[in-house]
């Protein structure tokens, strides 16, 4: 229907209603010459009288009573439907879609969309979990606002740092290298070597140390996720490398303990936020603000260390640059 007849077709119905136009014209607030314009202009485009005038008011004739329920239909589907619109768009403004990675999923998002709830009990948080690589092309395709990532290179998108994490070598409290706290890197030897996900830039890192320390371990049992590496630890069945963030509740109830490696220099990976470059989506700033704060309320995360700063506070910048401007390289990448 064009949007330019409702005003016409309502007045049609207004005059059917109230059997004259002064009566009608007083509903819709408008004046008798201009409401009989409209039923003379929709007279016109139906080409049939639709009334009967007399003194005493209006009558509809035969093809007006045939008119009038399809006229009422029709104006109450687009009300309708301008209802529909207005409540989907008050449902978009009211949510937002957070992607991320599945350890910040699992490790850090229950926390903070908790805290978000808390300051925006209106907003909807919704959660899309993949791999890094898959959340860039989210952001970059502009099907969600921003992701949560293990830190990565893309022209594509701009990236915010938010805090870093550790991958510690963990064990239970009864296991040998418990007792010392400490051990040479050749001891890991010994033990069992429980690794995850090896699609994860902690995988290749982890193998990568060992390939440095010249240290092959006396066994590896390969799981493709970090909470199920840690449950096989808990378990007993061998040690494990894993992030800060992931084990700090384990080792606050003690049933895991750290151990350090010498000989080997830590292992530490960045997450960032990122938005599309040029044109991102809206984003709460109260979501912003507590990205921005994670290192003070996520055990295990760390300010980023940066040049010349070991230990300033990560922030969530309004005005980011790229990351960089040379394209992705095709390579593994952490979850």
């Amino acid at each position: 229907m064009n949007m330019m007849l409702l005003p016409h077709l309502e007045a049609f119905v207004e005059v059917a209603r109230r059997g004259t136009v002064r009566q009608a014209g007083e509903v819709l607030h408008i004046g008798q010459p201009a409401l009989s314009e409209r039923i003379a202009a929709l007279e016109r485009l139906v080409g049939v009288s639709l009334f009967e005038r007399s003194p005493k008011g209006m009558v509809l004739t035969a093809a007006g009573r045939a008119f009038l329920p399809h006229v009422e239909r029709a104006i109450d589907s687009v009300q309708t439907g301008i209802e529909y619109a207005r409540d989907v768009e008050l449902a978009r403004a009211s949510e937002v879609v957070i992607g991320a990675a599945p350890a910040i999923s699992a490790y850090v998002l229950p926390e903070l969309i908790a805290r978000l709830r808390q300051t925006r009990p209106d907003l909807r948080a919704l959660v899309r979990t993949g791999y890094s690589e898959e959340i860039v092309d989210l952001v970059a395709a502009g099907d969600i606002p921003i992701g949560l990532i293990r830190d990565l290179r893309d022209a594509r998108v701009v990236a915010r740092p938010l805090f870093e994490e550790e991958l510690k070598l963990v064990v239970r409290p009864d296991h040998p290298f418990a007792y010392d706290g400490r051990i040479d890197v050749a001891r890991l030897r010994e033990s069992v070597l429980i690794m995850f996900d090896r699609t994860s830039s902690y995988f290749d890192m982890t193998h990568a140390l060992f390939r440095g320390a010249g240290v092959v371990p006396g066994g590896t049992m390969e799981v493709d996720n970090i909470e199920t590496a840690k449950r096989m630890t808990l378990r007993g069945l061998g040690i494990a490398f894993l992030p800060s963030t992931a084990i700090a509740d384990s080792l606050a109830d003690a049933s895991l303990v750290t151990v350090n490696v010498i000989g080997v220099a830590s292992i530490r990976r960045s997450v960032v936020a990122v938005q599309r470059l040029g044109h991102p989506l809206d984003v709460p700033d109260e979501l912003l603000a507590l990205l921005g704060e994670i290192p003070t309320y996520i055990p295990g995360a760390t300010p980023i260390r940066r040049p010349g700063d070991a230990r300033q506070p990560a922030s969530v910048d309004p005005n980011p640059a790229p990351i960089d401007a040379r394209p992705a390289r095709p390579s593994k990448q952490a979850r």
